[in-house]
């Protein structure tokens, strides 16, 4: 697909991100609903369900030939065999979502041969609008976005599971653990704008948790890996993925290296 082609669907996804955010703070603005589901009893909302069902009503017809997969809606198998697929969290944070907090974020991502090509990820309630297009780098609104990146972890910003952290802290006292960020898109994509220095996910995260921040992180000049250095690879038959390393190129391979020597600590 042309570059100008991916740009110009990056433009109108962004319309459609808005209008699904405000479609969720509409819903978070009233009583509503909300349940568990799964063996996990993870929460879900109605403005999961609502915003999910906006997407799925406007985002085929940016792509028609691009297949389906949210968090959201029951998989079909049939999907794994198309070479390109919309990957969508309609609200990544939900426990955030519906006790109120403002760390929720709406998380897309156009997936082709396996990698994101197009991302977006909106925060509504701080109005911070993340876009990246494969090979054009990436923006908060508007303004190019940048990791930020040292040869040393001292004083490093870091964010992740708490044992994470706490292991890290035990090894390499100057880094600097940062509060929760409730959706991991955005704890991802933190790093991508130079908000963190190096950010964690633990085993268990799904495609639609990581496509759209795997994409900002990359074209922010960031890496975006598991534990073993692999890249990611999406639309799969299994979507679930070991547990993630995003940071700048240089810290990146430091944290890599010190996971690795206590692969116990971190499994």
């Amino acid at each position: 697909m042309p570059v100008s082609d991916d740009i110009a669907l990056r433009d109108a996804l962004e319309a459609v991100m808005r209008e699904a955010g405000e479609l969720a703070r509409v819903t978070a603005g009233r009583p509503f609903k909300r349940w568990t589901k799964g063996k996990d009893n993870s929460p879900v909302s109605e403005g999961d369900i609502a915003v999910n069902e906006l997407l799925h009503d406007r985002l085929p017809k940016l792509a028609p030939d691009a297949g389906w997969l949210s968090e959201e809606t029951e998989d079909e198998a049939s999907a794994r065999a198309m070479r390109r697929i919309w990957v969508v969290d309609p609200i990544d944070g939900t426990r955030a979502y519906i006790s109120g907090r403002i760390d929720w974020t709406i998380s897309v991502a156009l997936v082709a041969d396996g990698r994101p090509s197009v991302a977006a990820l909106y925060a509504p309630v701080t109005e911070e609008m993340f876009l990246a297009v494969r090979g054009q780098g990436a923006t908060l609104n508007d303004t190019a976005m940048h990791t930020q990146d040292a040869d040393t972890l001292a004083g490093a910003r870091l964010a992740g599971p708490k044992r994470y952290l706490d292991s890290l802290s035990g090894l390499t006292p100057a880094v600097l653990p940062q509060p929760k960020v409730h959706s991991l898109a955005l704890r991802l994509t933190r790093v991508g704008h130079g908000a963190l220095d190096a950010a964690f996910a633990s085993g268990g995260s799904h495609d639609w948790d990581l496509a759209a921040a795997d994409l900002l992180v990359h074209e922010a000049g960031g890496v975006m890996t598991d534990f073993a250095g692999r890249p990611l690879s999406y639309n799969r038959p299994h979507v679930v993925h070991p547990a993630l390393i995003a940071a700048g190129p240089a810290r990146h391979g430091t944290l890599i290296e010190l996971v690795r020597d206590r692969e116990a600590e971190f499994a």
